[in-house]
């Protein structure tokens, strides 16, 4: 019933589509013809372990010197120990300035505060969204001193237009987040950010238009979702072996591993053998250049004097 679904608002997006586009050319134009493109993995990538913040131990995927970005994904990393020596020191105060930090939480709690006064608490199944914009200094500390500390740490870059813009935060409680049983097993997704059939995620409109999601797969019974063709999409396998791509032609994806993928405007998705968890990302890539120092993701070399010069000058959040 569910997949049934899925395929019904697939094909009616489709349909709407191509009679959108044949209005005011007259009646001798046929529809165009759907066909979909399965996206495939490109290549595989294992993450790195490294520390950051005062010593948080981390597996660095995006951002590492294998992989230094993916357009308009800067980094990636993925934070997930029950020893609370590999997290307890967390993250004090840092700056950003020119993109956007994804914290998506899998369990564990995290207490954010910031150089203009806000602060939140973001909680296991929960996320935040926050765009640094022109600038802030914030910290990130576990609000915990024993148990798991499971999640993701993702970077969004913002066009050269936006990087300058006001801060924004999206704090999000678990039951803000759009969450589907896929079966009777169990499997689930959850939507963080964009669209999959009729869950929305409550993350409003962001410039890269970006799809972020997780999902928890108890069975093999395939998930198959749309994607923007031209977007840049990757998955990561926190749990578990997965096979991406179009039935009887998918790549096997083992635990801990980023899968790049190819473009299309479908992407499918299966266990194998055994409970799997995965997070999935999908963005409109932004094509300009990147200079990136350390906590700054700007265009130029200049701009990036710039947000050290207001940083030492204590004006980086100024407005």
């Amino acid at each position: 019933m569910l997949e049934g679904r899925r395929v019904f608002l697939f094909q009616s997006g489709l349909l709407v589509a191509s009679t959108l586009a044949g209005c005011g050319r007259g009646a001798s134009v046929a529809p165009a013809v759907a066909v979909r493109s399965w996206r495939g993995v490109v290549s595989q990538l294992p993450g790195m372990p490294t520390t950051d913040g005062a010593g948080v131990r981390l597996t660095r995927i995006i951002g590492q010197p294998a992989l230094r970005n993916l357009d308009p994904f800067i980094l990636l990393d993925r934070f997930h120990s029950d020893e609370p020596g590999a997290y307890i020191r967390g993250f004090p105060d840092h700056p950003h300035r020119g993109f956007e930090t994804v914290t998506v939480m899998l369990e564990g709690r995290l207490r954010h505060r910031d150089s203009r006064g806000n602060h939140g608490l973001i909680t296991g199944g929960g996320a935040q969204w926050m765009t640094a914009g022109r600038g802030i200094v914030h910290s990130e500390m576990p609000e915990q001193v024993e148990g798991f500390m499971s999640g993701f740490q993702l970077w969004v870059n913002l066009p050269a237009r936006e990087k300058m813009c006001p801060q924004l935060y999206q704090d999000l409680q678990p039951a803000q987040l759009t969450e589907e049983r896929l079966g009777p097993s169990g499997s689930k997704v959850r939507v963080i950010a964009g669209r999959e059939g009729s869950l929305v995620g409550p993350v409003r409109e962001r410039p890269t238009q970006p799809m972020l999601m997780t999902l928890a797969l108890e069975d093999e019974r395939p998930f198959e979702l749309s994607t923007p063709v031209d977007h840049t999409a990757f998955a990561f396998v926190s749990r578990g072996e997965v096979e991406i791509g179009a039935e009887d032609r998918g790549t096997l994806v083992g635990e801990g591993s980023l899968a790049l993928l190819g473009p299309g405007d479908r992407l499918r998705v299966r266990a194998r053998g055994v409970r799997s968890e995965l997070l999935l990302a999908a963005a409109r890539p932004i094509g300009e250049p990147i200079v990136q120092r350390g906590p700054f993701v700007m265009n130029t070399e200049e701009e990036i004097r710039r947000a050290f010069d207001d940083y030492r000058a204590g004006v980086l959040d100024r407005s």
